[in-house]
């Protein structure tokens, strides 16, 4: 390891001065291999991502900026720790980055119990519990079906993560592990959202095989549509609380706000997973209340391909914010 800045006495020096009057004192026993070893894999992550920008696999810093910006993801708990392990490693290694920010979560507690399921106990809960709806849905166990296989993972995947993300990184967050974040009847799990992305699906799916039977003619080029057509506040609502504010809520999550003063970062994780709840409550109250496949009408098609557009823009929306999550669209659920 370099050691460009300071010796091991000077180090400990230095890091109890910063820590300051009647803080924690460091030691030699301190510097246990378990943090010496941690701060080697620091050191090499730092290294990686330095060669993916010389080799253009990776952004460039600004110019005059720090070469690298590391974000210490650590709990309540490991929180003293992981900024002892900051404070070693600038002053031990003379090309440790200026920048390091610490995102603090916090506690994560099972409601009605003491016992926490591991990891991996907690994803097969919400697997059976995904496919346990499912089969209620359609009246068989579709759980070995190979075409239902991946469709579970992802519902699995996206109970967990709205459950997760869907609360303030720093504040607690308390997990009920009955059946009811894996129901698609309720409005505040990724389920629901789940469930009306593939209804989108759906729809679209009926207007293609309805314009390959003659029923409807192929959707016009969009400059041609009328849309003062839209007259229903459902439209409105999903045109001005959903389609055109998100671009807001893109530049607002693009990149932690690593740049500004003081220790700490706030991720807010939370929001998207709020704007794709109240988008899916949204379009699920329009889509229950509003037929948009009409009667295949000449004098009707006007306002449903403007209908159609809308919902297209509601589903480009939709995916874009799956996709800040790390979930694929689904097709049927």
């Amino acid at each position: 390891m370099a050691t460009g800045r300071l010796g091991l006495e000077e180090t400990l020096a230095a890091l109890n001065a910063a820590l300051g009057p009647g803080g924690p004192v460091w030691l030699k026993e301190t510097l246990t291999d378990e943090l010496l070893a941690t701060l080697a894999e620091l050191r090499e992550a730092v290294r990686l991502c330095a060669d993916d920008c010389a080799q253009g696999l990776a952004p460039a810093p600004d110019p005059g900026a720090d070469g690298c910006t590391v974000v210490h993801v650590v709990s309540c708990a490991e929180e003293f720790q992981q900024q002892k392990l900051d404070l070693l490693w600038w002053k031990l290694d003379d090309r440790a980055p200026l920048t390091q920010k610490h995102l603090v979560c916090g506690p994560v507690k099972v409601a009605g119990t003491s016992d926490a399921p591991t990891a991996s106990e907690y994803y097969e809960l919400r697997h059976r519990q995904a496919c346990k709806a499912s089969s209620l849905k359609h009246g068989t166990d579709l759980a070995q079906d190979p075409d239902w296989v991946e469709t579970f993972k992802v519902l699995s995947v996206a109970t967990i993560k709205f459950e997760m993300l869907g609360t303030a990184p720093q504040s607690q967050l308390l997990l009920a592990l009955d059946d009811s974040g894996t129901s698609t009847k309720g409005t505040k799990s990724g389920t629901f959202v789940m469930y009306n992305c593939a209804r989108l699906a759906t729809l679209f799916e009926s207007f293609g095989c309805s314009v390959d039977r003659g029923l409807y003619p192929a959707f016009p080029p969009v400059r041609s549509l009328d849309f003062s057509l839209l007259r229903d506040e459902g439209e409105w609502l999903l045109l001005f609380n959903s389609v055109l504010p998100f671009s807001d809520l893109l530049s607002h999550m693009a990149a932690l706000p690593h740049r500004g003063l003081g220790l700490h970062i706030t991720a807010r994780t939370e929001t998207v997973c709020k704007f794709l709840l109240q988008l899916s409550m949204d379009f699920s109250s329009y889509y229950n209340r509003v037929h948009i496949l009409g009667e295949p009408l000449p004098h009707l098609f006007g306002q449903m391909f403007a209908r159609l557009q809308l919902l297209r823009a509601v589903r480009e929306v939709l995916h874009s914010g799956l996709a800040m999550l790390g979930l694929p669209p689904l097709s049927h659920i």
